[in-house]
């Protein structure tokens, strides 16, 4: 073939010409798919061009499905064009590198997959890779003092809040613990943990897979020599070297947890500041859907603030597919999971039914019904298999982001539960903060984001359910539902008004609803598309007061300038009203404050314990609050509890998110506890945490009358045939806790939580010892479900002298509940 030299004169308009909206029109070789730009992406374009590409950070918050890969794809390569390479696109997975590469092929944009290319290196080609490659100790960018290795003009993270979740898993030090580490580390810090709490100690050193313990900060902070001399002799070892880098200059300002067989180190804050290339970017574009709270922009990302109030969107909302939600047990708390499992299994015989579960533990609900469980491994040829046709009910284990899944591939999609945290010490912190706002804005971000896998354009529909009574009973708590997007709150309202018609009824009136929405019933269609069409986005984004304090204080104290960093938690203090969260913020104020006066730190902390029992305790401990109610009437307690909600249907469906909270599953010891201790609550009773809230003492204590009390240690993720002599003993020592703080003038039965009632033969179990096997749970739920519906059908309201006689027939009383919903024990011969 002859060489055509004339042909090296010639330069690609696609190469030369700025604004990204006519880079699209003349793009040489795209797929005839893309004829035009949706209107939503040319708004989007052009605004950043026009007005905004020369900002340093900018936030572009789009919904989902409406052509956000495209934007950011034109947006880099009118950077390249504009000498402002090279450019990288983060995506948050390999699947999703695919899905970039895939449709920058589709466009004609040259773009590759590695950082070594000397295509990207010279900003001819966009660079398309995972957040793992940016973010991590021996990233190819550079990091710390290393200084930058590949210059970085322009880089945009691509669903920034689905990133996020790796980049935290980048900065945590997780080992083992059959690694050098953590026995180096635990033996420096086991007397304090001890001192923390006994039986939590004991715990963590046997290795429960439901124990977490934090290492107080004064002990972290006095040992920080021998912690870094440990850590920097293990440096090149599995599980180290990737993280190391991240946080060995931050190591003072990070949190450390033992528990489950680990122990992991994280930093309050993400220092991002250690890849330099990053954040020297002479562009950075952060690339959200449309949630209401970006403060995790801020505390992960160290976005500004006003970038994220200034967020590029679109001047209309109504770019998002038509979704009929629905709530199946708020329709009816009668519907139980296994008839849900049952009616989903039948409609996945003529449609995609596709299932978000937050662990694989949940997932065996579903392995008697499933066609595909898809985890990282098969993801992408499971996704494929869906958009080729039909294949029935598929489970997605933990992947509530970045898929798309447009039309016949998802028609029905079930979100089936709250999704759940991985780290330690995310761990700890819902137990501290749980049933506040700031635990919902976590989940409900990723619920969010599920809910948008199944509409992937405004052409497009799907039914989505919300299903498990401890989501659906969230939903109703801490105003959750105003922190989803302006669409889905508007799509929510209009499915309540569906709702309404629906309540009470069983599976065959959601399914003739939803089969009207599969169907394109016109007036359906009419009614979606109603609540839209004028919908607007919210002018800009919303980054939470008590977020960006945080986020000054953290880049204060890397500074060494403890002194701002504590101003700048007292801010965030002020304006908190909730007492969990106050007291959760004095903790990091007493952490602050320890670098400047020790003394005073200790104090700050003893009166952070009084807002919030389950924060770290003072070095002197604290003093023990005895559950005592002279003349405790359980009939008048619980009516005065059951007063607080405003309507029956609330009280059933927050009893029924307890409800399912309080089951036999690994991993929710902390959930389990205090959804225990809010039934008793409700059931007239008074109830504590002692071991949680004091450090000392049992999982949970219940007064059920006057000098009469339940010391309950729960088991709830056990799963050995017989109760081991470790959990004997200790249900042991807590009822000697109980006689040391009550004395013989009371009186207690020891009851434990757990799947069996056979102790080993090398147990010595408390003589009066009673079990809440799986069979005696299972009855006392349906007990309290039958309680509480009799209760809520109250017309007048259900006062004390309605009350009593129920809890008598449902066997709730505190004469009859040990007996009903407990067992005896019996020792393997």
């Amino acid at each position: 073939m002859a060489i055509d030299f004339g042909k090296l004169g010639e330069t690609s308009s696609a190469d030369t010409v700025l604004p990204p909206r006519d880079v699209f029109a003349v793009l040489p070789s795209k797929d005839k798919k893309y004829n035009y730009l949706r209107d939503v992406q040319g708004e989007v374009l052009k605004e950043w061009f026009d007005h905004r590409r020369n900002e340093t950070d900018l936030v572009l918050k789009m919904n989902t499905g409406s052509g956000k890969t495209v934007v950011g794809l034109l947006i880099l390569k009118s950077c390249l064009n504009e000498n402002k390479g090279p450019a990288v696109y983060i995506s948050p997975d390999n699947y999703l590198v695919q899905q970039v590469m895939a449709e920058a092929k589709a466009l004609g944009i040259d773009v590759t997959d590695s950082y070594k290319a000397p295509s990207f290196l010279r900003g001819r080609s966009i660079l398309v890779t995972n957040i793992y490659t940016l973010i991590n100790g021996k990233s190819a960018f550079g990091v710390a003092d290393a200084g930058i290795r590949i210059q970085i003009g322009s880089v945009l993270i691509d669903d920034a809040h689905a990133c996020l979740a790796t980049a935290e898993g980048q900065f945590t030090l997780r080992m083992p613990s059959t690694s050098n580490v953590h026995a180096e580390l635990f033996r420096l810090f086991r007397s304090e943990l001890y001192r923390q709490s006994e039986s939590g100690a004991l715990e963590v050193e046997q290795q429960e897979p439901n124990k977490n313990m934090l290492v107080p900060y004064w002990a972290w902070i006095d040992k920080m020599r021998e912690v870094a001399k440990i850590l920097y002799d293990s440096r090149d070892d599995e599980g180290m070297t990737f993280q190391w880098p991240l946080i060995k200059d931050t190591l003072s300002l990070c949190n450390c947890v033992f528990g489950g067989g680990f122990v992991e180190i994280s930093p309050k804050c993400l220092p991002v500041n250690v890849i330099p290339s990053f954040v020297m970017a002479e562009r950075r574009l952060f690339m959200t859907a449309t949630l209401c709270d970006d403060s995790i922009l801020v505390t992960h990302f160290d976005v500004a603030p006003e970038c994220i109030a200034t967020a590029i969107t679109p001047s209309s909302a109504n770019d998002i597919g038509d979704r009929m939600i629905l709530l199946p047990q708020e329709l009816n708390p009668d519907i139980t999971d296994e008839q849900l499992k049952a009616f989903f299994k039948e409609l996945s015989r003529s449609h995609n039914v596709v299932v978000i579960v937050p662990s694989s533990f949940r997932a065996t609900f579903w392995s008697d019904v499933v066609d595909i469980t898809l985890t990282a491994g098969n993801l992408y040829d499971g996704v494929r298999r869906l958009k080729d046709g039909h294949v029935g009910l598929v489970v997605l284990v933990n992947k509530y982001d970045g898929i798309d899944l447009p039309d016949e591939a998802c028609r029905i999609l079930v979100v089936d539960g709250l999704p759940d945290v991985r780290r330690r010490i995310d761990k700890l912190e819902q137990a501290v903060l749980f049933g506040t706002g700031e635990t919902a804005n976590q989940w409900i971000q990723r619920i969010e984001q599920g809910m948008g896998r199944g509409v992937r354009s405004n052409e497009d529909h799907c039914v989505v359910f919300l299903m498990g009574r401890s989501l659906t009973g969230q939903l109703y708590a801490h105003a959750a539902r105003k922190k989803f997007s302006a669409a889905t709150q508007a799509q929510l309202s209009l499915s309540d008004r569906l709702a309404d018609q629906l309540r009470g009824r069983g599976t065959e009136a959601m399914n003739e609803a939803i089969q009207r929405c599969l169907r394109r019933d016109t007036e359906w269609v009419k009614a979606s598309k109603s609540v839209l069409v004028t919908l607007k986005y919210a002018t800009g984004g919303t980054v939470s007061f008590v977020s960006l304090r945080r986020r000054e204080a953290f880049n204060a104290a890397q500074r060494r300038a403890y002194p701002e960093a504590c101003a700048s938690i007292q801010e965030a203090i002020n304006v908190t009203t909730d007492k969990p969260t106050k007291g959760w913020l004095m903790q990091q104020l007493a952490e602050y404050r320890y670098f400047i006066d020790q003394v005073d730190s200790q104090r700050i902390l003893r009166a952070a314990v009084t807002e919030n029992r389950l924060v770290t305790n003072p070095m002197d401990g604290i003093d023990y609050t005895r559950l005592s109610t002279p003349r405790m009437n359980q009939a008048r307690q619980c009516a005065e509890f059951v007063a607080k909600f405003a309507d029956p249907n609330g009280m059933l469906v927050a009893v029924n998110g307890l409800l399912d909270e309080v089951v036999f599953m690994p991993d929710t010891s902390s959930t389990f506890e205090e959804s225990m201790k809010n039934l008793a609550r409700f059931l007239g009773f008074n109830a504590q945490r002692p071991e949680a809230e004091f450090k000392k003492g049992p999982d949970v204590l219940w007064e059920i009358g006057v000098a009469r009390y339940l010391v309950i240690e729960c088991k709830n993720g056990a799963t050995s045939e017989n109760i081991c002599k470790h959990d004997s003993d200790q249900l042991g020592g807590s009822m000697n806790w109980f006689i040391g703080k009550y004395g013989t003038g009371c009186s207690a039965v020891p009851v434990m939580v757990h799947p069996v009632n056979v102790f080993v033969h090398a147990a010595t179990p408390h003589a009066d010892t009673r079990i809440v096997t799986t069979e005696k749970l299972a009855t006392l739920s349906s007990s309290i479900r039958g309680f509480t519906k009799a209760v809520a059908s109250q017309k007048g309201g259900a006062t004390s002298a309605i009350i009593a006689p129920l809890l008598v027939n449902y066997g709730l009383t505190a004469d009859l509940f040990v007996e009903r919903h407990t067992v005896a024990f019996r020792v393997k011969g």
